[in-house]
C-alpha cells in the first residue's frame, strides 16, 4: 500500500499535495504520509511537515501492525482448518470389519482396538480389553469346539456366530466409554490387511509341522474337520 500511494503522489502536482496535507481530514493516513515524503522529495517541505508527520507515521504504523496481525490471524485459521484434527485411529467400521473376517476373526478386531486405546493413554482399559479378550477365547473356543465336533455345527457359521458377541462388546462397551473423541482421523486399513495376509501364510507353512506334532486321534480330527 505504501508503494501503491508514493506512485500515485509522484504523479501529483505541488498543488494537489499541499491539498493532501492541509485537507488531511478526508484522506487516508498513509496517503497523506506519503504526499508529505513526496513534497520533502521535491525540496518543498509542507510548513506542517515536523508537527503532522510523527502523528501520521504513529497511526500508519499502527493501521500495518493491526492489518498483519489479522493477516497472521486468518493464516493460522486456514491452516488449522486444512489440517486434519484429532488423533489418528481405527475406525468403528474397521474394527467391525477385522472382527468379522475369517483371515482375522475377533482377535484382529481386538488388536486394532487395543491399539486405539493405547493411541488415547487408556491403559487401565487396554488392560481390561486384554482380560476380557483371554476370557473370551478360552470361555468361546471351548463352546465354539464341542458345537463343531459334538453338534455337527458348521465351522463356517460357527466361526461367525463367535465372533458376533466380541465385536458388539467392542463397539458398544469399549468403544463408547474409552475411545469415542469429538474428532479423529482415520487409519489406513492397508498396514492391518497386510499383517493378516502374512499371518495367514506363516499358518499355512506351519500347520502341517503342527499337526503332525500333535497325537494321532487329534490329527485325524484336524484332518477330518478341515476336510468340512
Amino acid at each position: 500500500m505504501a508503494e501503491e500511494y508514493a506512485d500515485k503522489m509522484g504523479r501529483k502536482t505541488d498543488a494537489e499535495l499541499h491539498h493532501y496535507v492541509t485537507g488531511r481530514a478526508q484522506y487516508r493516513d498513509d496517503a497523506v504520509l506519503a504526499a508529505l515524503d513526496e513534497l520533502t522529495r521535491r525540496g518543498q517541505p509542507h510548513p506542517d511537515d515536523a508537527a503532522v508527520r510523527p502523528a501520521l507515521a504513529a497511526l500508519v504504523q499502527a493501521q500495518a501492525d493491526q492489518a498483519g496481525e489479522v493477516r497472521r490471524l486468518a493464516e493460522q485459521e486456514a491452516t488449522a482448518e486444512a489440517l486434519p484434527v484429532g488423533p489418528a485411529l481405527y475406525s468403528p467400521a474397521t474394527i467391525a470389519m477385522f472382527s468379522i473376517l475369517p483371515m482375522s476373526t475377533m482377535l484382529g478386531g481386538g488388536v486394532l482396538l487395543g491399539m486405539n486405546l493405547f493411541k488415547l493413554g487408556r491403559r487401565r482399559a487396554l488392560l481390561g480389553l486384554v482380560l476380557f479378550i483371554i476370557a473370551y477365547i478360552v470361555a468361546g473356543s471351548q463352546l465354539l469346539t464341542w458345537a463343531i465336533m459334538q453338534q455337527g455345527l458348521n465351522p463356517f457359521l460357527g466361526t461367525l456366530l463367535f465372533n458376533v458377541p466380541a465385536l458388539l462388546a467392542y463397539l458398544l462397551w469399549f468403544w463408547p466409554r474409552y475411545v469415542a473423541t469429538p474428532a479423529y482421523r482415520s487409519r489406513s486399513i492397508l498396514p492391518p490387511v497386510v499383517v493378516c495376509f502374512l499371518v495367514i501364510w506363516g499358518l499355512q507353512k506351519a500347520m502341517p509341522y503342527l499337526i503332525k506334532q500333535q497325537p494321532k486321534k487329534v490329527q485325524l480330527e484336524m484332518e477330518q474337520l478341515m476336510k468340512r
